[in-house]
């Protein structure tokens, strides 16, 4: 799978302040890449020197294979700050105005990015009028004309109700499915967990991990079963792992194996050998609270 990013030991300074530490990744084509760390983790700063909103002190990156130009950055749409559009002004005025600023696109593509961010039956009302996940939308819209390839979004869910949260993580995923490539930056570990297919975790200006989600956040198999006696059940699995547990309220017994190890079906054989019938059996992986966590404390 080719890269449309490729970033090499970015480092920036504030001052005496090192924000980004020597950070190197790649995002894969057709990828949603999460860019996850808690605030002040150089997030933004990031984004903005991929955009060249900000340069580096060191390291480079390279887009579709190339250093960055104006050819180069027609193909990325972005959205790095709070939305800001003229409030008397409706969503088709307000994107005839960004088409106009940013030379991206032309008026037809606005009503075929309305309909892309499910805003086309509100076209025509006023931007006061929108909820706050509507406004988030129609910025997205603009970083949508012209068809850019890829989108870069920073926080894109940040300040919006469920509902808003809802609508975002559904469109980011649909963008992804008609083709475009969207790197976006956030602290909500839920919202990596379900939309990205890939990851770069940063601490304090370091990566400390990079990959594909499920990799990254699955250190270990947790295998989850069931039977009529939990207590059989677990101290004949002790056979399997030293690190068995019961759960009383679930009515399960959980433990760990090496990543890649658990294989179900010799677990229900072994099971019924012993004796003992399965009423569940669950491979799951390590939540994503728990794994980043782990990273970022060691």
């Amino acid at each position: 799978m080719s890269s449309v990013l490729t970033v090499n030991g970015i480092t920036k300074f504030y001052g005496r302040i090192r924000a980004l530490n020597g950070v190197s990744f790649e995002v894969p084509q057709g990828s949603v890449f999460g860019i996850l760390g808690p605030n002040g983790s150089g997030k933004t700063t990031l984004l903005s020197i991929i955009l060249d909103v900000l340069k580096a002190n060191n390291g480079n990156f390279l887009w579709f294979g190339h250093p960055g130009s104006p050819e180069q950055r027609k193909k990325i749409g972005s959205l790095l700050e709070t939305p800001n559009f003229y409030h008397y002004l409706s969503a088709v005025d307000n994107l005839k105005i960004t088409q106009s600023i940013s030379g991206r696109g032309n008026e037809q593509d606005i009503n075929e990015v309305l309909q892309k961010v499910n805003l086309y039956e509100r076209r025509k009302s006023r931007f006061k009028t929108y909820s706050l996940g509507m406004k988030q939308r129609l910025a997205i819209a603009a970083a949508l004309l012209g068809d850019p390839k890829v989108l870069v979004l920073d926080e894109p869910t940040n300040g919006l109700d469920p509902i808003g949260i809802a609508e975002i993580r559904e469109l980011i995923v649909e963008l992804k499915n008609s083709g475009h490539t969207i790197i976006m930056a956030s602290h909500l570990l839920d919202e990596v967990e379900k939309v990205c297919t890939h990851v770069a975790i940063l601490k304090t200006g370091d990566v400390i991990t990079t990959g594909d989600v499920n990799e990254v956040l699955q250190d270990e198999d947790v295998v989850e079963v069931s039977a009529t006696d939990l207590n059989a059940l677990a101290n004949a699995l002790q056979q399997f792992s030293n690190c068995v547990s019961i759960n009383n309220v679930s009515n399960t017994v959980s433990f760990t194996l090496p990543k890649g190890t658990a294989k179900l079906d010799e677990i229900n054989s072994f099971c019924f050998n012993k004796g003992i019938v399965l009423n569940h059996l669950l491979l799951k992986k390590k939540r994503l609270e728990a794994r980043f966590f782990e990273l970022t404390n060691n």
